[in-house]
């Protein structure tokens, strides 16, 4: 199938129009027209190629939301007409452990598929969302409901579940007491920080938000924050020491994540959720004490994602946004990494199918 979106041809190259071919849909497919695509920083970070193992020309883009154009003879959850979401993963091999279990984000054969600069299993390569279309098993499309907001919901394919699903895992499969009665810090105040902050209010748990900005705290309080801890001043982190059930920490550039730990209780863990570039250093001490854990987790399968998606239209959950359009598309960028944005930036699709 002919389409129509920006790509880089190069690491250094600025992300531009590209004509190219998606393949034809198969009987298990779905074609989706992309009204909106949420800016990742992970994007950009593929984009400049800072991640390695690029393939270029590459299409980024996985936070996808839009309607049903066209689908196979097998699908069956999906007519023409419908909203439909695509985000991180178009491919697992949906027969491991981990696949059968709903954790398709981690598939043990081969690993899942990106939905962009990835190669699928046959060998043909995925582009993403800053284009008109996309086609994608329905296996790894997701239904939306009627009433949300499409722009606001696009990052949640994202940074809507990478913060929900270790929140829903440690809050809930883990938790050995009401999740009314935890305490949970969220560290950063940011794309995927004031979703996390969104959701642990919204589970009911006593909310902290950490953020190195005195500028942020009316903020993080109007989305959920119960209490605000500027990070800078070592009273207000020594107030808190050993007081934390979990905390979600989603901040992409070098920190002490020592320091972090000493607010752990016993039994309580520290979840890495946001990819500084750099390896953090971490004190043996500080996970002995209290008998803390430090913990990882990326994005959710397709079941929780749906779950996630669900449970956002049910609460009215979306990410805040500022539209933007692909000739600021630079400009996003360099805003992005300079984190001035409240709080992810979505870009408007309509545009390309006037191209």
């Amino acid at each position: 199938m002919k389409s129509f979106g920006y790509a880089a041809q190069s690491k250094t190259s600025a992300l531009a129009p590209w004509h190219f071919e998606r393949r034809e849909p198969k009987p298990d497919d779905v074609v989706v027209q992309i009204d909106y695509c949420g800016i990742c920083h992970s994007d950009i970070h593929q984009a400049r190629g800072e991640w390695g193992a690029e393939i270029f020309p590459m299409v980024p883009g996985h936070e996808i939301t839009g309607h049903v154009i066209a689908v196979g003879s097998d699908v069956t959850r999906f007519k023409v007409g419908d909203r439909a979401a695509v985000g991180v993963i178009v491919e697992s091999c949906l027969h491991c452990e981990n696949c059968k279990a709903s954790l398709e984000n981690y598939c043990s054969d081969g690993g899942p598929r990106d939905t962009y600069n990835a190669k699928l299993r046959d060998g043909s390569p995925t582009y993403g969302g800053y284009s008109d279309i996309i086609v994608t098993p329905e296996h790894f499309v997701h239904t939306l409901q009627p009433h949300v907001d499409m722009a606001a919901t696009a990052p949640l394919l994202c940074a809507g579940i990478t913060t929900y699903s270790p929140l829903r895992h440690w809050l809930f499969n883990c938790a050995k007491k009401d999740v009314k009665e935890m305490k949970v810090g969220v560290v950063g105040l940011g794309g995927l920080g004031h979703l996390g902050l969104k959701f642990s209010h919204a589970f009911g748990a006593h909310t902290v938000q950490f953020t190195t900005s005195e500028s942020k705290v009316e903020d993080a309080k109007k989305l959920g924050a119960d209490e605000v801890i500027i990070t800078k001043d070592p009273a207000q982190m020594a107030k808190h020491a050993g007081s934390f059930d979990f905390i979600l920490d989603c901040v992409s550039a070098p920190h002490d994540m020592n320091a972090y730990l000493s607010l752990i209780k016993l039994d309580g863990t520290l979840c890495l959720v946001g990819i500084p570039e750099q390896p953090l250093s971490v004190h043996p001490f500080s996970l002995l004490a209290n008998r803390r854990s430090l913990a990882g987790s990326g994005i959710g399968g397709m079941k929780e994602t749906q779950e996630m998606l669900d449970f956002c239209a049910e609460k009215g959950i979306g990410a805040d946004i500022e539209m933007t359009t692909y000739d600021q598309l630079n400009e996003a960028y360099e805003r992005v990494v300079k984190g001035d944005v409240k709080y992810r930036f979505v870009l408007d699709n309509t545009a390309l199918r006037q191209a």
